[in-house]
């Protein structure tokens, strides 16, 4: 920035000899800069003198001052203030009372100097001097983020430096026998520091360190170091030291021209486990393929069940990697994925759960021209592997066959379409028929080998009403029926993908509710339903649905707790409501009879620029056949509010209602001004496993806003009273 003010001031005082040189004009240009004052006049034979409200401008960067001479003898510009140079991003502004320059401009004096880096740091001395057109040095200088008052008061946090080195090629501020002070009082001083300058995006150097109270890992500290590894990668390192843990904690990053990958990782050396090495790592990409292709991946590992919850990593208890390729077009969907699982659960073994899972699915649809309507077909490919042998089941807690290996491949085709009948009465049908074959290896209790057929069809009706309310308001009410059938026998195959079956208004209309193709719904069916919306002119939405589901034959594949066992399904009830001002609330249930809750989930929310508020409730009856011995019900409150532009409060909850106990809380505070970014916070996880306990953390943050590469652009500054 520097260098621009030295070109343009040599453009300057060229500007400045030729309008000298002619009748005495007010405005001077050479070339793109531009001088202008209230009176250019020649002194002598070499002196060339602007005064009066002298402004020069070059390429968007503008000069103010109150006199301007150039001195042609010996190459001298001096510029008498106060003077003020902007750059045209102004991310940086100086302020100065005087300024002399050598004739190569490269080297020169400014005195009284006051320096601001992009709106944030700044930087004032008795004395600035410019060394080789690069290095900005500053004596007895102060460098602060904070707001300075004029009545004296030291700012909030302030260095005092002998001597500090602004380098603008690498954009590094160097200090010299710095000492650190807080409302002006000493509390440490270093011979040497380095911070980035806040122009830059990147820099090598310390992040914000934090400290950590953890009932399971002790106290300790957090010390994160930033590497930069060219303009596309970097590494983080952080070392986390506590009386009961050594752990080296890392992220690397890389962008590429198509793509990007991320890894998180850390290794511990702890109390916990002595003597044992204990990691876990984490981390994906996303890489652009030609024809559309897309690919990602993502890892996660573990030394041990109990580290990524023990350290706050991960509260998984099923790790999952996968690779996949995916293509998706207007008219057509391609995705080819292979999954491994590792269990962390205490009641599974990796042996006998599916390990390696792989699936291509490929969809196209067509609109023919002749026919109308739309013609859909399908075609997918699943297998899943365990590490056992064994063909039958062995001592373990489930009752599955410990070495079972599935292979499937289903297509499909199907013909919808659409048809608007008289009095507005929406008619839609689907045709289609379905081939499954099935191969089972390694289970005794199963044939090797199945195929089947199955065709299928469905008439669905829609009969939407509207009334406009004379307060602007819509209401619109839409019966719904559905009649289908699908043919062919159920195949001779274990459920083991269609195991979580759910009952909502997504589904209420589809010909089959499994998530897999591995089971159908067969026979005659109808699915009955009404749904209600209702749009007012202020912007409130109301939405409302009602439906079940009635089978000529019972399904055995559902389980209790999905709402579609039996002939007759439970009473879905769906609703929810939207206002401008922010207000949402979302719920669903499935009543087994009127008294009689299967399933209910909701989740209401209010967000305002002050309060941001959420709570949310589930209610879910046991089901031994979905790994849900008891019924589950609890509640959850997470929320935020803004005491002052500087002060954020935000907390949680997580209540277990059956256990009549709290499974979780947290709590946070955070202050933000212009130049200081602090945040305390406290968690107590209350549940406990056998191989996890209850925990409790807490964690404590300061860091210096100004200094850190894309500081952010919201202000919290303060005013001086």
């Amino acid at each position: 920035m520097i260098r621009r003010l030295t070109t343009l001031l040599a453009a300057l005082g060229i500007a400045a000899a030729l309008a000298a040189a002619g009748p005495r004009p007010a405005m001077a240009q050479s070339g793109s800069a531009v001088l202008v004052a209230d009176r250019v006049e020649l002194d002598g034979r070499n002196r060339v003198v602007a005064t009066g409200n002298v402004e020069a401008l070059r390429d968007g960067t503008r000069l103010q001052a109150r006199r301007i001479v150039y001195d042609r003898t010996g190459d001298k510009l001096y510029i008498e203030g106060p003077i003020v140079l902007t750059e045209e991003t102004g991310r940086a502004v100086i302020i100065a009372d005087s300024a002399a320059l050598d004739a190569d401009l490269r080297n020169g004096l400014v005195r009284g100097a006051r320096m601001m880096l992009d709106q944030q740091v700044q930087l004032a001395s008795y004395q600035l001097n410019r060394i080789e057109g690069r290095y900005t040095q500053l004596y007895k200088a102060t460098v602060t983020s904070c707001h300075v008052c004029d009545d004296g008061t030291p700012p909030l946090w302030q260095i005092r430096a002998r001597r500090v080195v602004h380098d603008q090629t690498e954009r590094q501020l160097y200090f010299e026998d710095a000492r650190f002070e807080v409302v002006g009082i000493p509390i440490f001083w270093l011979p040497r520091m380095r911070f980035p300058d806040p122009t830059q995006d990147r820099a090598t150097g310390f992040l914000i360190p934090s400290l950590r109270r953890n009932s399971e890992t002790g106290t300790g500290v957090k010390v994160p170091y930033f590497i930069t590894l060219g303009q596309s990668r970097d590494l983080t390192l952080t070392p986390y030291v506590s009386d009961r843990t050594r752990t080296l904690e890392a992220r690397y990053r890389q962008a590429f021209r198509t793509g990007r990958i991320e890894f998180n990782g850390a290794i511990s050396d702890d109390d916990i486990r002595p003597g044992d090495i204990r990691g876990f790592i984490s981390g994906g990409g996303s890489f652009r393929l030609p024809r559309d292709f897309r690919l990602e991946f993502d890892i996660e590992a573990t030394t041990d069940a109990a580290y990524p919850t023990e350290y706050d990593y991960s509260d998984k208890d099923r790790l999952d990697s996968e690779v996949s390729v995916i293509r998706v077009r207007r008219d057509e969907f391609i995705r080819g994925a292979i999954t491994s699982f590792r269990t962390l659960r205490v009641n599974e073994d990796n042996n006998t759960i599916p390990a390696f899972i792989g699936n291509v699915t490929y969809e196209r649809r067509f609109f023919p021209a002749r026919f109308g309507g739309e013609f859909r077909l399908g075609a997918e490919a699943h297998s899943h592997l365990r590490w056992s042998d064994r063909d039958t089941d062995g001592p373990d807690p489930d009752t599955i066959v410990d070495g079972r290996d599935v292979g499937r491949l289903s297509v499909d085709a199907a013909y919808h379409r659409t048809e608007t009948l008289p009095l507005g009465l929406r008619l839609g049908m689907e045709f289609g028929v379905s081939v499954d074959a099935i191969r089972t290896g390694q289970d005794s209790t199963l044939p090797a080998s199945d195929t089947g057929i199955a065709p299928r069809t469905g008439i669905t009706l829609r009969w939407p009403w509207s009334r406009r309310g004379g307060d602007g308001s819509v209401n619109i009410i839409e019966p719904v029926a559905q009649f289908a059938w699908t043919g062919g026998q159920d195949l001779t195959v274990a459920n083991e993908e269609s195991t979580r079956v759910e009952f909502d208004e997504g589904n209420l209309l589809a010909m089959s509710r499994f998530p897999s193709t591995d089971r159908r719904e067969r026979g005659r069916r109808a699915a009955i339903g009404l749904n209600w919306s209702r749009f007012t002119a202020t912007g409130w939405q109301n939405r409302v649905t009602l439906g079940q589901i009635v089978r000529e034959d019972n399904d055995g594949d559902f389980h209790l707790s999905s709402g579609l066992s039996g002939r007759s399904s439970d009473l879905l009830v769906a609703g929810q409501i939207t206002s401008p001002e922010n207000l949402a609330f979302t719920a669903r249930a499935i009543f087994r009879d009127r008294r009689d809750l299967t399933k209910a989930e909701a989740r209401a929310s209010w967000i305002t620029p002050k309060v941001a508020i959420g709570a949310s409730y589930l209610w879910l009856d046991d089901d031994p056949q979905e790994n849900r011995p008891d019924t589950l019900s609890e509640w959850s409150i997470d929320s935020t509010f803004r005491v002052t532009e500087n002060v954020l409060l935000s907390a949680s909850w997580r209540y277990d209602l059956l256990a009549d106990a709290t499974a979780e809380a947290g709590f946070g505070i955070a202050y933000i001004n212009e130049c200081v970014e602090m945040e305390f916070s406290a968690s107590r996880r209350f549940t406990s496993s056998t191989i996890v306990q209850p925990s409790t953390e807490f964690s404590f943050s300061i860091g210096l806003r100004g200094f850190s590469a894309k500081a952010g652009g919201q202000r919290f500054t303060r005013t001086c009273k």
